[in-house]
């Protein structure tokens, strides 16, 4: 499961799709003051033509329509006649991906322009979560009021509330919509497409049988679909860091998730496709990538070997199982990090989200030798619970992943850990929560994401288990275990004082915009510093202050619980740094 991301908005308008566009957080629904109705309420209305022939070989699985009456269009300038795009993001780094490549997708079919709010919008794009219950009460809260943009668009207009050309149309994207398709399409006629992930080429049909009267859904799940070959439009303004989604699906089957349900099997994308998008961005200024996957480190590329392996010579960590069998072997994560990491020497390399499983020893030696790959690794536990453990399906004890953490230190010291944590699963007794607690102070991570049990149907756990655990008891286990992280994460913030560490320039610091700069070390730690002009390492350039992109070595000279602040020292590159530093590691063991 990958790592999970605060709702994300579209906000900035541009008149092209190409522009880079400012992620905000949703904070609340936004009201305008009142504004003239636009000229196209009062133009005439106009026969719409016969609908384009329906492809004889889709698949009624893949896509039905439901006929409802045909609503009223109104007529529009032809700049806008296709309609404007509000999008919305729930979840997961994925979903961030998927609405970049959704994006892409419309811009090819002639969908150009991005507006900051809905009420500007004709077109409402919102991707979901299906992860936990809470994700999915959010994504209903802003339909209901999406709806209200629709059902109420004249009086909106009128009243300046709304600036849309016409009533919006809905759709609602990813994980949710492929769990509970039939549950929207029914309530109460406020969506007009449910497309799942695998369907997203389909979307400008699904759109455009909404003009004639029907609602759209295609939600199949495919053993086939990457988007290989579609460059996704960046949403984020930030033009140092990117995501490349690499692989997607998932085989692991844990009892608690609904992953493989919502996403489908495992399917990875050709190395060359990826090797080709990472230099784009790299063409395009990006520093540091981050190669994304539902279990990234299980990629594997057979599609351009010659030779295929026998699955059975697949190497899982030592002490750890899988149910799902490998057919064949092709490249493997640490073939294609390999690459990337050798193509691109002053490009940053991170991954999320990986299953303990698939660490072998070769990726491990890997991350340790290249210093473009970042020493940060995602190691998901779950429970500190062997019982706990064997209920989730995870395929591992307590002691297996452990000793891996151990293996992982021994060849990478410097590494920084982070994890996932579920508080009161099925069945979970006060002895299992203690052995949680202990594998949070045992490991010392220095990043956790921390939920209470949310049981999903089409689960293991919900088709067999009884979700016993009273919410009150999950959400004082849950305090406890944050309480507990927070203690262990201190020290290892507090452990970075005094050091000198490599720093990526992301921006201004929201606190002090005027004076301090922030980014993130390789271990993925946010570092704030004073803006001051600095020299280069490589005495050719005079001193000047540190830009968006620049890496900057920082001196340490204050920690709090989730952060460093310190003072700039010198700008330099990846490759200068770490000769600089092999230098000095060398005469200290001398």
């Amino acid at each position: 499961m990958a790592a999970p991301l605060a709702p994300l908005t579209a906000a900035r308008l541009g008149r092209g799709l190409g522009q880079r566009h400012r992620v905000l957080l949703l904070a609340s629904v936004r009201h305008y003051g009142a504004l003239p109705a636009p000229l196209s309420v009062l133009a005439p209305r106009r026969r719409l033509a016969p609908p384009p022939p329906r492809h004889l070989t889709r698949s009624l699985a893949a896509a039905t329509v439901v006929s409802e009456p045909q609503a009223d269009l109104e007529s529009v300038p032809a700049t806008v006649s296709k309609g404007r795009i509000y999008h919305e993001t729930y979840g997961c780094q994925m979903n961030v991906n998927d609405m970049e490549i959704v994006l892409s997708i419309m811009k090819k079919e002639g969908y150009n322009d991005i507006v900051p709010d809905p009420e500007s919008a004709e077109i409402i794009f919102i991707n979901t979560c299906a992860i936990r219950e809470n994700a999915e009460q959010k994504v209903w809260q802003r339909l209901n009021y999406f709806w209200f943009l629709k059902r109420q668009w004249k009086a909106n207009v009128a009243g300046g509330r709304s600036k849309s050309l016409r009533p919006p149309k809905i759709a609602v994207l990813g994980c949710m919509a492929e769990r509970l398709k039939e549950k929207i399409l029914d309530s109460d006629k406020m969506v007009d497409v449910v497309c799942g992930p695998d369907a997203y080429r389909d979307l400008p049909r699904l759109l455009q049988e909404v003009d004639y009267g029907q609602k759209g859904i295609n939600t199949l799940l495919s053993l086939e679909e990457t988007y290989a070959d579609i460059t996704p439009v960046r949403i984020s303004d930030n033009s140092v860091t990117a995501f490349v989604s690499i692989m997607r699906g998932c085989n692991n089957m844990c009892s608690f998730c609904i992953v493989p349900f919502t996403r489908g099997r495992e399917r990875s994308r050709p190395v060359s496709s990826v090797v080709r998008e990472v230099g784009e961005l790299w063409d395009a200024g990006v520093k540091e990538v981050m190669l994304l996957g539902q279990n990234v480190n299980s990629y594997n590329d057979t599609s351009e070997v010659e030779e295929l392996e026998p699955g059975k010579n697949w190497q899982l960590s030592k002490g750890f199982s899988s149910r799902c069998k490998v057919k064949n072997m092709g490249s493997r994560f640490a073939d294609l990090l390999d690459q990337l990491s050798l193509e691109y020497p002053e490009m940053w390399f991170r991954f999320t989200s990986p299953h303990p499983k698939d660490f072998p020893d070769e990726l491990l030696y890997l991350m340790r030798d290249r210093h473009n790959i970042c020493k940060q690794i995602h190691l998901p536990a779950q429970s500190g619970s062997t019982e706990v453990l064997e209920r989730m399906k995870r395929g591992y004890t307590r002691e297996a992943y452990l000793e891996l953490v151990q293996k992982i230190r021994n060849v990478i010291p410097d590494v920084g850990l982070s994890s996932d944590f579920i508080s009161g699963f099925c069945g979970e007794t006060e002895d299992d929560h203690a052995d949680t607690l202990s594998l949070v102070r045992a490991v010392g991570y220095d990043m956790a994401y921390m939920f209470s049990y949310s049981m999903r149907e089409k689960t293991h756990a919900h088709r067999n288990y009884e979700d016993d655990v009273p919410d009150d008891v999950k959400q004082r286990r849950l305090t406890e275990l944050i309480n507990t992280f927070r203690e262990t994460t201190r020290k290892i913030y507090d452990s970075q004082v005094g050091t000198t560490q490599l720093v990526l320039v992301e921006g201004p610091n929201k606190r002090a915009p005027e004076t301090e700069l922030f980014g993130k070390t390789d271990r993925g730690h946010r570092v704030s510093f004073t803006s001051l002009p600095v020299p280069h390492t490589s005495e050719r350039d005079g001193a000047r202050k540190p830009v968006v992109g620049d890496l900057v070595e920082v001196k340490i000279l204050r920690s709090s619980t989730a952060s460093l602040s310190g003072e700039p020292i010198a700008r330099t590159s990846l490759g200068m740094y770490c000769k600089n530093h092999a230098s000095d590691a060398s005469a200290v063991a001398a």
